[in-house]
C-alpha cells in the first residue's frame, strides 16, 4: 500500500520560511519521482517542484524561493520554502509517479498525500 504523508505546514508571517516533509511508504524514492503541488481556494492545482528518481534532478516553478531535496534513506522528500508571500497560501500536496522523470501536471502522478495547509499572513 502506497502512502504519502505531508507535514510541516502552518501559519507564518510574510518573509518567513517553512520546510514541508513528505514521508513515503510502499514505494521507494529510487524508483518514483516525487512532486510538490499546491492548490489555493478557487484555483487549479499547480506543481511547484519535483525531484526525479533517475538522477535526482529537480524542477522548480516560480522565482527560486523553493528548494526540493530528498533523503532516500528515510524515504522522505522535503520542500524548503523561503521568503514566503501571502500568495503562497494554499494546501500543499506531495505526489508520486512511477515514471522516473518529473511530470508537469497532476495527471502525471499516481499517488497523493492528504495535503498540509500553509497560510502566509500578517
Amino acid at each position: 500500500q502506497v502512502q504519502l504523508v505531508e507535514s510541516g505546514g502552518g501559519l507564518v508571517q510574510p518573509g518567513a520560511s517553512l520546510t514541508l516533509s513528505c514521508a513515503v511508504s510502499g514505494v521507494t524514492l529510487d524508483d518514483y519521482a516525487i512532486g510538490w503541488f499546491r492548490q489555493a481556494p478557487g484555483k487549479a492545482r499547480e506543481e511547484v517542484s519535483c525531484i526525479s528518481s533517475s538522477d535526482g534532478s529537480t524542477n522548480h516553478a516560480g522565482s527560486g524561493r523553493f528548494t526540493i531535496t530528498s533523503d532516500n534513506a528515510k524515504n522522505t522528500v522535503y520542500l524548503q520554502m523561503n521568503s514566503l508571500k501571502p500568495e503562497d497560501t494554499a494546501v500543499y500536496y506531495c505526489a508520486a509517479t512511477a515514471f522516473p522523470l518529473c511530470g508537469s501536471m497532476a495527471i502525471d502522478y499516481d499517488y497523493w498525500g492528504q495535503g498540509t495547509q500553509v497560510t502566509v499572513s500578517s
